[in-house]
This record gives C-alpha cells, sequence and structure tokens, in this order.
C-alpha cells in the first residue's frame, strides 16, 4: 500500500526523471534483458538500439511520477500498455523481474545519496501499485478474450493459407487456425501478436490485422523493413502452407459509435489498420468515410486497386492519395505529388470539422498531422494516433 509520504516521495523524484530518465531506463533495460535472458523475446531489439523502447517508458514513468496521486489524469496510458502486454501475452511473473532491475538501476544510475531506502522503499511500493493494475487488467482482459466465440488463450496454431504481395515492399499473409475452428472477432483496427522461432530464436511482434473480421480467417499485411529481424523472416521464409503461433487481437485504436463523419490518413504501412476500419464503417453504410494516403511512390503503393473498387462501390467513400514523387511505373494516378500539406487537408477534409480522424504513419508524419488537424478545427480528441512501435509523444 502506497502511504502519503511515499507518494510524496515519488512526486519529488520527478525533476530527477525529468532530466535522467531515458538514461536510467536505458541503464534499466540493459541491466534486465542481460539478468534475464528469458524476457528478450518481449522485447524488440530495434527499439532498443534507436531509442525508442526506453523513450516511450521513461516518458510513461515519468507521467506516472507526475500523477501518483491522481491516477485518473493518465488516461488512456494504462489501456494501451495492457492491449500490448496481451498481445504479447505478458504475465504475472513477468512483473517481479521487471520491478527488481528497475530498483536496481534507480539505486546504480541515482547513487545512494539520492536514492536513499526511503527512496527506493517509496519507488517499490509505486512499482506494486502500478503491477497490480496492469496485472488485473491484463487478467480480465485474457479470460474476455478466452470466453469470447472464437477466442483462445495463449498461443493458438495457424497455417498460411496464402501470400498474396501487395507492393514493392508489404506483402499480406491470410492465416486460417489448424483446428479448423472459428476465430474471434476483432475489432477494426487491432492487432495480433505473431511467435516465431528464427534461428533458433524465439521473437515476438505485433502486426495489424488489414481487413475486417469474418470469424474465419485473419490477415496481415506486412512491410520489409531494412535489417527487420522479424519482417524479413516472413517476407523470404514464410510460404503458404507454413504454420504460426498466433496470440489473441488486442488494441484501442478502433472505431468509435458516433455518427460523425470518419477521416482516416495513413502513411506508407500505416494504411493496414485503416483499411480494415474504413471497410467495416464502408459496410454498415452509416457515416461518410474520407480517406487519404500517403507513399513514397506507386511502386510502394499498398492496396491501390482496393481503393479504385472502393471508389466505384460505396458513393459515401471519398479517396485521396499523394506519392512523395510519381514514376513511369505507377498503377494508379495520384491526386497529388508531394509531401503532407495542410492544403491537401483543407482542400480534403469536410467542410464540417466536427469528424473523427484517425491518423497513422511515421513518427514525424503524425506529428504533422496532429498539428495540422488541431489548425484546421478537428477537435482534439477527435482525432486518433495509433504506434507500431513503442509509444511516445507527438510534438
Amino acid at each position: 500500500m502506497l502511504t502519503s509520504a511515499q507518494r510524496n516521495i515519488i512526486k519529488a523524484t520527478v525533476p530527477v526523471l525529468e532530466t535522467g530518465g531515458e538514461a536510467l531506463i536505458t541503464h534499466f533495460y540493459r541491466l534486465m534483458l542481460d539478468t534475464y535472458p528469458q524476457v528478450r523475446p518481449l522485447f524488440n531489439e530495434a527499439h532498443q538500439v534507436n531509442g525508442a523502447q526506453p523513450r516511450a517508458l521513461a516518458n510513461g514513468v515519468l507521467m506516472y511520477a507526475r500523477n501518483i496521486d491522481k491516477l485518473e489524469n493518465l488516461g488512456e496510458l494504462a489501456g494501451r500498455i495492457i492491449n500490448k502486454h496481451v498481445s504479447l501475452q505478458i504475465l504475472p511473473e513477468h512483473y517481479p523481474i521487471v520491478g527488481t532491475c528497475l530498483l536496481q538501476a534507480i539505486r546504480e544510475v541515482l547513487g545512494t545519496a539520492v536514492a536513499t531506502d526511503e527512496v527506493i522503499a517509496a519507488w517499490a511500493a509505486a512499482y506494486q501499485q502500478l503491477a497490480d493494475i496492469l496485472i488485473e487488467g491484463e487478467a480480465n482482459a485474457y479470460d474476455a478474450i478466452a470466453a469470447a466465440p472464437g477466442g483462445w488463450r495463449g498461443a493458438r496454431s495457424f497455417r498460411v493459407a496464402s501470400k498474396e504481395v501487395e507492393s514493392a515492399e508489404i506483402t499480406s499473409f491470410y492465416l486460417v487456425p489448424t483446428d479448423s475452428q472459428p476465430v474471434i472477432k476483432h475489432a477494426a483496427g487491432q492487432y495480433i501478436g505473431l511467435r516465431l522461432m528464427i534461428d533458433g530464436q524465439e521473437v515476438r511482434r505485433n502486426y495489424s490485422l488489414s481487413e475486417q473480421a469474418n470469424g474465419v480467417h485473419y490477415r496481415i499485411s506486412v512491410k520489409r523493413e531494412a535489417g527487420g529481424v522479424a519482417s524479413t523472416y516472413l517476407h523470404d521464409h514464410v510460404e503458404e502452407g507454413s504454420l504460426l503461433e498466433l496470440f489473441p487481437p488486442a488494441g484501442n485504436f478502433t472505431l468509435n459509435d458516433q455518427a460523425r463523419p470518419l477521416v482516416f490518413i495513413s502513411g506508407g504501412v500505416g494504411i493496414t489498420p485503416t483499411l480494415a476500419m474504413a471497410a467495416e464503417a464502408l459496410e454498415a453504410g452509416l457515416r461518410p468515410v474520407t480517406f487519404i494516403h500517403y507513399a513514397r511512390n506507386g511502386q510502394v503503393h499498398g492496396f491501390s486497386q482496393l481503393l479504385q473498387a472502393w471508389r466505384q462501390r460505396y458513393p459515401q467513400f471519398q479517396c485521396h492519395v499523394v506519392y512523395g514523387q510519381a514514376t513511369d511505373r505507377d498503377a494508379c494516378t495520384p491526386d497529388a505529388i508531394g509531401m503532407p500539406s495542410v492544403a491537401h487537408l483543407e482542400a480534403w477534409l469536410p467542410a464540417d470539422r466536427d469528424v473523427d480522424a484517425y491518423f497513422l504513419g511515421p513518427t514525424p508524419f503524425m506529428e504533422f498531422m496532429k498539428n495540422a488537424l488541431h489548425d484546421l478545427g478537428v477537435p482534439d480528441p477527435q482525432a486518433r494516433h495509433e504506434f507500431f512501435g513503442p509509444a511516445q509523444a507527438l510534438a
């Protein structure tokens, strides 16, 4: 139980976290991954190398410390963490490992003059409070998923029924369960966890479900990332008939139940969850849909034919495509050439900016869209985004 005195100690450490939190968390990750190699599959090494994972956790720890006596101010943070944990199958037995290494890192980085016994005791209590919240939320999610029609717990075997090239970089994998039983109907915008064995090492990754739910199969559409361990393996070694282990769908970047018009804005492979969301909305036929997609060129633009088909099929569907540059091999003619701009949004957004906007892509792209939507009058709570990797603050 976190006491009032301990809450005050946690709040007193906020300035230290503001200036040295990332260094502290970087040391924490190095300590944990070296001491407990069994947790390595739960983390993407690339996010350690580029600093994205330490920055994300450092920001989360800082937000938690700032709001230690008013946790309701954390908003959706706990929900996002729980969903990521569920997709990777984080279990209660993982939490003591994290707690032990976090406290050791605090002691080693801050030194005993700052990290006194009282400070360590306060952070131990604060960590346990957070762990209890997350463990309970994850247990509830695991139970609900397992109890739902087509649901399951842990890993489930799937077979690659089809592998289809969508662009020069993106390939789709259609996955059916080997037990021939139904699969849980995911919410459009959610992702699944995938467990792979690559060169004798376990690797876990999240991939957005790029097709609306049908209760029969799942589709993931994977971009080949330069140096990407999992994406390279999927593109080069996984074929039709290959078996994969999937964790159930998770994620809270999903459609709300409002009647407002919908706007989807994507960059590159960020198109994958917005495809499922748009398909679900178009099939329901209740909300106008504006779909804006940015790609480097037509060669890497996935699903161009599908978007063209939707243009013909759904009168409530407005689609605009922008290429960074045109080539003579582009399959379709884009609506504009160049970088994302406010002019595009000003021309293509509904005149009434009371819309629900969902945007996803590289971090600089999302920073631009967040600010542009705000400046053009879309209410901030109605402009939502998602990160493929560790969440971080958008400038």
